[in-house]
């Protein structure tokens, strides 16, 4: 049995400081496995532009977020996905990464940016991968990236019993679809969404919450509040998402008929 669970709260943006004292002040006393935050838990969302994005991203190689971090998950001796602005070189990434008691395991780059996304980031450039925590396989896929069903298809392929989602969902859709992507995959999600808003001169953005948390077969387990701050925690049995019967006769996979899905390696139109 694991115990997994996610904090929501409202990054404050450009606050980095903040934001990572408000994630260790929460977590510092948590009893737990596997924890989720929400997608650029540090910085917030809503850039100006690129240079702004730079200015704040951070390589995790040399980055005092990942060490503070780090020292957070050996203290509570548990495992944290976590969104991240990243930067390498002159490049920009809105990524997730997997951190340890010994530090980043695995990092995640997000492969579809929404909207203004595409001014500020580069596009992910590392395919989904799973990595294995104590026998149970983790992947991670961030926010827009639910809206393309093999994003969660390739990581259950892969091996994955939970599927961690950063998040800083603004359009309504979100939750309810990623019941139907635990139903088609067999797999436990973990949906992190922040709450508040993003206020600046070019704008204003309002994220909708509700983060929550799915069995295999389509089963809400908890979903969050949409306004208000919660950390939330519940025991999963990992070894749930192996089973991937439908029926006595009907497989997930194993009834796959990929030489039939030629058009989904197709080139973009």
């Amino acid at each position: 049995m694991w115990k997994v669970g996610y904090f929501q709260f409202r990054p404050l943006f450009g606050k980095v400081e903040r934001n990572v004292e408000r994630v260790v002040h929460a977590l510092r006393e948590v009893e737990a496995d596997l924890l989720v935050l929400p997608e650029l838990a540090f910085t917030g969302y809503y850039f100006q532009n690129r240079q702004e994005a730079l200015a704040l991203a951070e390589d995790p190689d040399d980055s005092p977020t990942v060490q503070i971090l780090t020292a957070l998950c050996k203290g509570g001796n548990f495992h944290l996905v976590t969104g991240f602005a990243e930067r390498r070189g002159d490049q920009c990434y809105n990524s997730a990464l997997l951190i340890g008691p010994e530090g980043v395991i695995h990092i995640y780059r997000k492969l579809h940016l929404f909207h203004e996304e595409k001014h500020w980031f580069d596009p992910g450039d590392l395919p989904p991968a799973v990595t294995r925590i104590n026998g149970v396989g983790i992947g991670m896929m961030v926010c827009f990236d639910w809206i393309f069903p093999e994003t969660m298809r390739t990581l259950t392929l892969l091996g994955a019993d939970i599927v961690c989602h950063p998040s800083n969902l603004v359009l309504s859709y979100c939750q309810q679809t990623m019941i139907s992507r635990c139903l088609e995959n067999g797999v436990f999600a973990i949906t992190a969404n922040r709450i508040g808003t993003d206020t600046r001169a070019h704008g204003r953005i309002r994220f909708t919450g509700k983060s929550q948390i799915v069995a295999p077969k389509g089963v809400l387990l908890h979903r969050g509040p949409s306004r208000k701050e919660e950390l939330y925690i519940t025991t999963i049995d990992p070894r749930e998402a192996r089973d991937k019967q439908i029926t006595s006769l009907n497989h997930l996979l194993r009834d796959r008929r990929p030489e039939f899905y030629g058009p989904l390696m197709a080139k973009n139109p």
